[in-house]
Protein backbone atom coordinates (compact mmCIF):
# COMPACT_ATOMS: atom_id res chain seq x y z
CA UNK A 1 0.00 0.00 0.00
CA UNK A 2 2.01 3.56 -1.05
CA UNK A 3 -0.88 5.51 0.47
CA UNK A 4 -2.68 5.98 3.84
CA UNK A 5 -5.30 3.46 4.35
CA UNK A 6 -8.24 6.32 4.39
CA UNK A 7 -9.04 7.88 1.46
CA UNK A 8 -12.28 9.34 2.17
CA UNK A 9 -15.17 9.48 4.37
CA UNK A 10 -18.62 10.02 4.75
CA UNK A 11 -20.93 11.32 7.48
CA UNK A 12 -24.59 10.34 6.42
CA UNK A 13 -27.37 12.32 7.65
CA UNK A 14 -30.94 13.32 7.28
CA UNK A 15 -31.41 16.72 7.55
CA UNK A 16 -28.79 17.96 5.49
CA UNK A 17 -29.14 21.84 5.92
CA UNK A 18 -29.04 20.96 9.65
CA UNK A 19 -25.95 19.46 9.25
CA UNK A 20 -24.02 21.27 6.97
CA UNK A 21 -24.54 24.58 9.23
CA UNK A 22 -23.44 22.49 12.46
CA UNK A 23 -19.86 21.35 10.46
CA UNK A 24 -19.64 24.83 9.25
CA UNK A 25 -20.12 26.70 12.63
CA UNK A 26 -17.90 24.03 14.54
CA UNK A 27 -15.22 23.83 12.19
CA UNK A 28 -15.53 27.40 11.02
CA UNK A 29 -15.24 26.48 7.10
CA UNK A 30 -17.74 26.43 4.19
CA UNK A 31 -18.72 22.95 2.75
CA UNK A 32 -18.79 22.87 -1.18
CA UNK A 33 -22.07 21.22 -3.42
CA UNK A 34 -20.11 18.46 -4.94
CA UNK A 35 -22.06 17.44 -8.72
CA UNK A 36 -23.32 13.61 -8.09
CA UNK A 37 -27.02 11.92 -9.54
CA UNK A 38 -29.09 10.95 -6.71
CA UNK A 39 -27.00 12.14 -3.89
CA UNK A 40 -26.65 15.00 -2.42
CA UNK A 41 -23.33 15.80 -1.41
CA UNK A 42 -21.33 18.66 0.60
CA UNK A 43 -17.62 18.31 0.67
CA UNK A 44 -15.23 19.51 3.26
CA UNK A 45 -12.36 21.10 2.12
CA UNK A 46 -9.80 19.39 0.59
CA UNK A 47 -7.00 19.33 -1.48
CA UNK A 48 -5.92 15.97 -3.17
CA UNK A 49 -2.31 16.96 -3.57
CA UNK A 50 -2.04 17.23 0.33
CA UNK A 51 -2.01 14.91 3.56
CA UNK A 52 -5.21 13.27 4.55
CA UNK A 53 -8.79 11.99 3.62
CA UNK A 54 -11.40 14.43 2.04
CA UNK A 55 -14.80 13.66 3.12
CA UNK A 56 -18.38 14.79 2.42
CA UNK A 57 -21.75 15.14 4.04
CA UNK A 58 -24.45 12.47 2.61
CA UNK A 59 -27.87 12.86 2.59
CA UNK A 60 -28.79 9.44 0.28
CA UNK A 61 -32.23 7.58 0.61
CA UNK A 62 -32.30 4.52 2.80
CA UNK A 63 -29.06 5.26 4.73
CA UNK A 64 -29.96 6.43 7.82
CA UNK A 65 -27.68 8.28 10.34
CA UNK A 66 -26.16 7.70 13.84
CA UNK A 67 -25.26 4.23 15.72
CA UNK A 68 -22.58 3.65 12.98
CA UNK A 69 -19.16 2.34 14.59
CA UNK A 70 -16.73 4.35 12.02
CA UNK A 71 -15.30 7.60 14.10
CA UNK A 72 -13.66 10.43 11.94
CA UNK A 73 -11.41 13.15 14.13
CA UNK A 74 -11.17 16.62 12.32
CA UNK A 75 -7.64 18.30 12.44
CA UNK A 76 -7.58 21.39 14.49
CA UNK A 77 -4.70 23.82 15.88
CA UNK A 78 -6.46 23.27 19.42
CA UNK A 79 -9.23 21.09 19.62
CA UNK A 80 -10.82 22.77 22.96
CA UNK A 81 -11.34 25.83 20.22
CA UNK A 82 -13.72 23.82 18.23
CA UNK A 83 -15.66 21.43 20.74
CA UNK A 84 -16.32 25.11 22.21
CA UNK A 85 -18.88 25.72 19.58
CA UNK A 86 -20.33 22.37 19.75
CA UNK A 87 -22.89 22.90 21.52
CA UNK A 88 -24.31 26.69 20.17
CA UNK A 89 -24.49 25.04 16.78
CA UNK A 90 -26.86 22.27 18.49
CA UNK A 91 -24.17 18.90 18.99
CA UNK A 92 -23.66 17.69 22.25
CA UNK A 93 -20.10 17.24 23.46
CA UNK A 94 -19.44 13.73 24.84
CA UNK A 95 -16.12 14.49 26.41
CA UNK A 96 -14.08 17.16 26.34
CA UNK A 97 -10.35 17.48 25.40
CA UNK A 98 -7.84 15.41 26.99
CA UNK A 99 -4.20 14.34 26.63
CA UNK A 100 -3.50 10.88 24.56
CA UNK A 101 0.33 11.21 25.18
CA UNK A 102 2.76 12.48 23.12
CA UNK A 103 0.38 11.62 19.76
CA UNK A 104 -1.58 15.47 21.21
CA UNK A 105 -5.29 15.63 22.37
CA UNK A 106 -9.18 15.19 21.17
CA UNK A 107 -12.42 15.59 22.12
CA UNK A 108 -15.37 13.78 21.28
CA UNK A 109 -18.75 15.01 20.10
CA UNK A 110 -21.95 14.13 18.90
CA UNK A 111 -23.32 16.23 15.57
CA UNK A 112 -26.85 17.04 14.86
CA UNK A 113 -27.57 14.13 13.22
CA UNK A 114 -26.70 11.42 16.11
CA UNK A 115 -23.02 10.47 14.54
CA UNK A 116 -19.81 10.64 16.97
CA UNK A 117 -16.83 12.54 15.79
CA UNK A 118 -13.37 13.10 17.02
CA UNK A 119 -11.09 16.93 17.30
CA UNK A 120 -7.78 16.16 16.80
CA UNK A 121 -4.89 18.42 18.42
CA UNK A 122 -1.04 18.69 18.60
CA UNK A 123 -1.70 21.26 21.15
Amino acid sequence: MKNNAVCWFEIYVQDIERAKAFYETVLQTKLERLNSPDVELWSFPMDMDRWGAGGALVKMDGVPSGGNSTLVYFSCDDCAVESGRVTAAGGLVQREKWSIGEYGYIALAVDTEGNMFGLHSVK
